[in-house]
Parts: C-alpha cells; sequence; structure tokens
C-alpha cells in the first residue's frame, strides 16, 4: 500500500467508520488522532522534524509530498518545484538523501515530455547530492506509463532511482523479471487500489501468494530489494527465503508506513534488519 498514498486518501480512511478497528489491529492511534500519526505533518518542517527522531532511532527514511492526480500545467510546476525544495531541504537537514515521487504529480496526465522534462530536473538535482528516488506506482492505467518514463531515464543513465510493482496485479511477476535484469531497484507492496479481474488477483491468498513468489526472485536476482509490507506473514516469509538462500540483511530492506506497526518496525530493526519508513507529508 506504500506507493496508493494521496492526501484524499488519508482524508477519506480519517472519516472512515472502520478506523477504530485498524487502529487496534495495527496499533495506531485512537481515531481522533489518527491522521497525525499517519501523515509526519501538514508542513515540511514537521515532517523534517519526524523524520530526524525516525533516523534518531536507527530507522532509514523515505519522504514523500502527498497528492497525484495533477491536471494543470501550474500545479505541476508547483508539485515540480516542491520536490526541489524537499531535496534541498534534506541536505541542509543532514537526514537520509532518499524521496519517493509520482508521475501524475509531475505532469504524466497533462504532457509526457513536460513530466519527462520534470522528472529529470528531480534526478539531476538528486545526483548532484547524491539522493536516491524512487517513483512510485499509481493504478493500472498508469503501470505501463510509469514502467515506460522509468525505463526511458534508465536509458538514459539515470541510475540512482527504482520504481514501485504491485503483487496484486498479473503482470507485476513479469515486470519484477524485467527490472531484475536491468538492475534496478524495485520496492515490492501488495497494491491498495481496487482493480478489475482481468488486471489484477481478486482474493487475498493469490495477492500474497504473488508477493511471495515476487519477493523471491527480487532477492535472488535483483538489486536491494524493498520489501514494503505490514503483514507479518510477508515478513516472516521473507526472512525465512534469505536465511535458506544464505541472504544477507545487506542486501535488502524491508520497508513500512509512518504510524503503522511501529512496534514491528522497532522489532526489524532491533534484530538487525535494515528498516526504513516511508514519510509522507
Amino acid at each position: 500500500m506504500l506507493d496508493a498514498l494521496s492526501k484524499s486518501f488519508f482524508h477519506a480512511l480519517a472519516r472512515s467508520k472502520t478506523i477504530e478497528s485498524m487502529a487496534s489491529k495495527y496499533g495506531m492511534a485512537k481515531p481522533t488522532s489518527f491522521a497525525r500519526r499517519f501523515i509526519a505533518g501538514e508542513t515540511l518542517d514537521e515532517a523534517l522534524r519526524s523524520a530526524r527522531e525516525l533516523q534518531a532511532q536507527g530507522m532509514l527514511l523515505t519522504l514523500d509530498q502527498l497528492g497525484e492526480s495533477v491536471t494543470t500545467l501550474p500545479e505541476v510546476e508547483a508539485a515540480t518545484k516542491g520536490y526541489v525544495t524537499l531535496i534541498e531541504r534534506i541536505v541542509d537537514s543532514g537526514l537520509e538523501r532518499n524521496i519517493s515521487i509520482k508521475l501524475t504529480q509531475l505532469g504524466l496526465d497533462v504532457d509526457l515530455a513536460v513530466c519527462n522534462a520534470n522528472v529529470r530536473r528531480i534526478l539531476d538535482l538528486a545526483k548532484q547530492h547524491d539522493f536516491f528516488v524512487r517513483i512510485d506506482m499509481e493504478n493500472s492505467p498508469y503501470i505501463q506509463k510509469t514502467l515506460d518514463v522509468f525505463t526511458g531515464l534508465w536509458a538514459e543513465g539515470y541510475r540512482s532511482a527504482g520504481v514501485v510493482l504491485q503483487s496484486a496485479i498479473f503482470r507485476a511477476e513479469d515486470d519484477a523479471r524485467a527490472m531484475n535484469e536491468l538492475g534496478a531497484r524495485v520496492r515490492l507492496v501488495k497494491g491498495a487500489y481496487k482493480e478489475p479481474s482481468d488486471v489484477a488477483h481478486q482474493a487475498k491468498a493469490d495477492v500474497d501468494a504473488a508477493y511471495v513468489r515476487i519477493m523471491k526472485s527480487l532477492l535472488k536476482d535483483g538489486n536491494y530489494p524493498a520489501i514494503a509490507t505490514h503483514d507479518p506473514k510477508m515478513i516472516e516469509a521473507t526472512k525465512a527465503f534469505a536465511k535458506e538462500q544464505n541472504i544477507p540483511n545487506e542486501r535488502y530492506e524491508f520497508q513500512m508506513l509512518y504510524g503503522i506497526r511501529r512496534d514491528l518496525q522497532a522489532s526489524l530493526r532491533n534484530d538487525g534488519y535494515r528498516m526504513r519508513v516511508y514519510v509522507p507529508f
């Protein structure tokens, strides 16, 4: 679910009648403070303070500026400038240099050439300051477009970027093999979008089984994959496979959302696993 975050998603979730049960299940705060626990801040300053606290606890970080489906050029330019500012502020703060971006914020729905130019602008600045940039994956109409942008940039020599794949999507297993062949870094998630049955698995058991298959492919043949899940079963399957294959902890990492299963995040860190927190604001 890491790649599906948006401000509208959070607001809708915060209003949901199921929040209290989710809070209990995932170890989050009560509904009245839910949004604040799930979002690192309403402003960049707040997010940077939250990120500093996590880094002091030994967590790895990636910061994400919320928003997607931008439809006008002024909004696209504002979002792009926001990422530029984010990079500059992270450099000044001394925090780990890792961010996540969404292509629909950068003009994918407005003008493909503009989108590509904006991503290059971000990646050029990121390269200058030794950042890693994760290109998030959105719902199925954007999968091929996102991979086209990513592989095009890869062919141009941009190597400090990675992409996201969703195990719910049928094609994700083939896409994982293709990314392994490229040597690209993949974040694996289950997927939070409701997708049609001709595109995606509908049963949780099938999504989970695909997740495990892709996880194994990424750990064996991939380049420092990110196993992004809050599901203890997926985490245990990953740890067991890595042990079976003698894959050291340094060759992959776990990722979780800010504010969810902090106990599990701390447990993984304490056990010597690399644990990255996805910090949205």
